[in-house]
């Protein structure tokens, strides 16, 4: 059992009270990684000015979010049984760690690695703090103080690459990552100097077989999802092996898991409705919300015509209605339960989505920012009552295990999101572009990625009838995204729907 310092209620919630200096670290730390999933979209001209490897880069964004998914249910089972606080600097750790070698990079090939070694540590921090949170706020705070947490990632993803560019264009991309260290540092020292618990210490078995199995399975398939289509073909032999080798080794793990007498993820898990409902609800937040996130801003300036500035400011609307819900949260789920405000915010969000379904090549950038404010209130009503669900129903010794497991559904929903949102996009485009009308048959070259298509739809392109059809053709491959949105928003509900009315504690014996 754990007690921290920040446990009584009456220290408030804000960042003025007791526990608010621990709530800053937290953001911040969570804040760092946020942006590094981010920020160096921006960048990646200069980084391939200086290192070479065009055709690698890609690798820069999915190599972070691939080692950050896979160790996190690692991380939740760990931080279960050693406390929360030596996993939480072992995560910062490893990610200044990376931060310093991306920063010292001096090929392609070494950034990728030692961006690897970025998401391992990311992957530590971002469970670490919902679990810290869990265990520091009550049942009526965490929502209101999660909503916070929740804020940054939203922040981070309009903010990002606007840093990139200016660290780009006015010092070195090389600063995007040493920036990291004296701000982790400053979090860290936050954390060692206000938040103590006090671990009861027994003999562990650690599942070790069962961390390679699951790290292997999580890693292939993943890997598989990010990069089918895209480096080879979904039914292509590498394409094939890869989710084969994944899924043998998924299996395998179950079957280790139902033997070991400490597994690094219970099976228990998938085994009750709020956990398994819960879960579900947040594979669908992390697709909907990389979905928006990627897709948002290449609308409002490939199809509208925009800056990047104002495309932020639109997505930042998203950010904006998260917290204000999240915070409110609280109050409601205290009367009516944890399902029935999910399923408000549910609710509101397939709203949202649907909002975004008549935008087209003349709607107004307000419209936008509407629709994302809309689907940010949903999220705000939807993510955090779930995650308090699932830390409500269980005690300290299995609440890094759940907030881990809730963490890595939003970490594979935005995995799988990125690849199917991808291939949508790029189908779309790619067969508007092989059937041109006649009178352009000739003026539009084959190949045209969803960058020369954006800076064609903003003026890029100096034949008016082409820069027409593309900026239609983009227009077109939004609206399949939208339209995708809308569904999982549904099946979202769907998911919420599977959570019992009334939670109780669960009998885990």
């Amino acid at each position: 059992m754990t007690t921290t310092n920040s446990r009584e209620a009456a220290q408030g919630v804000g960042f003025r009270s007791e526990r608010g200096p621990v709530l800053a670290a937290l953001m911040l730390s969570t804040g760092l990684v946020a942006l590094d999933s981010t920020i160096i979209a921006t960048a990646v001209p200069s980084v391939v000015h200086d290192l070479g490897g065009f055709t690698q880069f890609p690798w820069l964004f999915s190599i972070y979010l691939l080692t950050q998914a896979v160790s996190v249910p690692l991380y939740g089972k760990l931080a279960d049984v050693f406390g929360r606080k030596p996993i939480m600097f072992f995560g910062i750790g490893a990610f200044l760690l990376g931060s310093v070698l991306c920063g010292s990079a001096w090929s392609m090939l070494s950034l990728i690695v030692f961006r690897a070694v970025q998401g391992i540590g990311a992957g530590a921090v971002q469970p670490m703090s919902m679990t810290m949170v869990g265990d520091m706020y009550t049942v009526e705070e965490r929502a209101r103080v999660q909503g916070y947490l929740a804020s940054v990632w939203g922040m981070s993803a309009v903010v990002g690459p606007t840093l990139g560019g200016v660290f780009s264009d006015y010092l070195s991309w090389r600063w995007i990552f040493f920036i990291n260290l004296p701000l982790g540092a400053f979090a860290a020292f936050m954390l060692a100097k206000r938040f103590t618990e006090s671990v009861e210490r027994r003999s562990h078995r650690i599942d070790y077989t069962g961390a390679v199995l699951l790290t292997i399975g999580c890693s292939l398939v993943i890997l598989g999802l990010l990069e089918g289509g895209v480096s080879w073909g979904w039914a292509s032999a590498p394409s094939l092996l890869i989710f084969a080798v994944g899924l043998a080794a998924l299996v395998a793990f179950c079957l280790v898991e139902r033997r070991v007498p400490e597994p690094i993820l219970p099976l228990w898990v998938f085994r009750h409705r709020v956990l398994v409902g819960a879960t579900l609800t947040s594979v669908v937040v992390g697709a909907v919300t990389i979905g928006l996130s990627s897709y948002v801003p290449t609308y409002a300036e490939g199809v509208l015509g925009t800056s990047a500035l104002v495309a932020g400011f639109a997505l930042a609307a998203l950010t904006v209605g998260w917290p204000i819900a999240a915070s409110q949260a609280g109050r409601i789920y205290l009367r009516i339960g944890f399902r029935d405000t999910a399923l408000i915010g549910g609710t509101v969000a397939v709203a949202g989505t649907l909002l975004c379904l008549p935008l087209s090549t003349s709607a107004k950038v307000w419209e936008v920012a509407a629709a994302c404010f809309v689907i940010g209130i949903g999220m705000g009503f939807t993510a955090s009552p779930t995650l308090v669900a699932v830390q409500s129903v269980v005690g300290w010794e299995h609440r890094g295990v759940v907030t881990g497991n809730n963490m890595f559904g939003r970490s594979l929903g935005s995995a799988v999101g990125a690849a199917v949102f991808g291939a949508i996009a790029n189908g779309t485009l790619a067969h508007r572009f092989a059937h041109p009308p006649a009178a352009l048959a000739g003026r539009i070259g084959r190949g045209v990625d969803a960058t020369s298509v954006v800076s064609a739809g903003r003026g890029g392109a100096t034949d008016p009838g082409v820069a027409a059809f593309v900026r239609n053709s983009l227009n077109h491959a939004s609206h399949n995204v939208f339209l995708t949105l809308a569904a999982l928003a549904v099946l979202g509900m769907a998911a919420i729907a599977l959570m019992p009315r009334r939670t109780e504690p669960l009998d885990l014996v």
